[in-house]
C-alpha cells in the first residue's frame, strides 16, 4: 500500500479532498493530512504544521497553484515517489522542479486512479 499524504485535506465532505482521504483508506492506504484548519476525519488529525512524515509515497495536492510555493521545499524534503496534481492544482512551475528532483509529477484524479486501479 501507498502511504499518501493530502495537502489541502479537509474536514468538509462535500470537499474532493475529504473524498480522496475517505477513498484512500477503503482501498487501504495510510494517510496523513496537511490542511489550514485542525480537525479530526476518519480518527485522523489534520495537521497545520509541516511535520516531517517519513515513508511518504505519494502527495496529492487539493491547493491551488498560487498557494503551492509555500510548499516546494517542504515536498522536496519528503522525497515522495510522485506528486499527483489532482483537476485545478496543475502547476508547470512545480511540476517541473519535482521532475528534475526525480519525483514523477502527475497530472491526475486521485479518485478516478483509485477506481480505475492505477493508483
Amino acid at each position: 500500500m501507498k502511504k499518501t499524504l493530502i495537502i489541502g485535506a479537509s474536514n468538509n465532505p462535500e470537499r474532493y479532498a475529504y473524498k480522496a482521504a475517505e477513498r484512500l483508506l477503503a482501498y487501504k492506504h495510510e494517510i496523513e493530512l496537511l490542511g489550514v484548519r485542525s480537525a479530526e476525519v476518519f480518527g485522523k488529525t489534520i495537521d497545520t504544521e509541516k511535520k516531517d512524515f517519513s515513508s511518504i509515497d505519494t502527495v496529492t495536492l487539493y491547493v491551488g497553484p498560487k498557494n503551492q510555493p509555500e510548499y516546494y521545499d517542504y515536498v522536496l524534503a519528503l522525497k515522495p515517489k510522485r506528486v499527483i496534481f489532482n483537476p485545478g492544482t496543475e502547476n508547470e512551475e512545480f511540476e517541473s522542479l519535482l521532475t528534475k528532483n526525480g519525483i514523477l509529477a502527475e497530472e491526475a484524479c486521485t479518485l478516478v486512479l483509485l477506481g480505475t486501479g492505477q493508483y
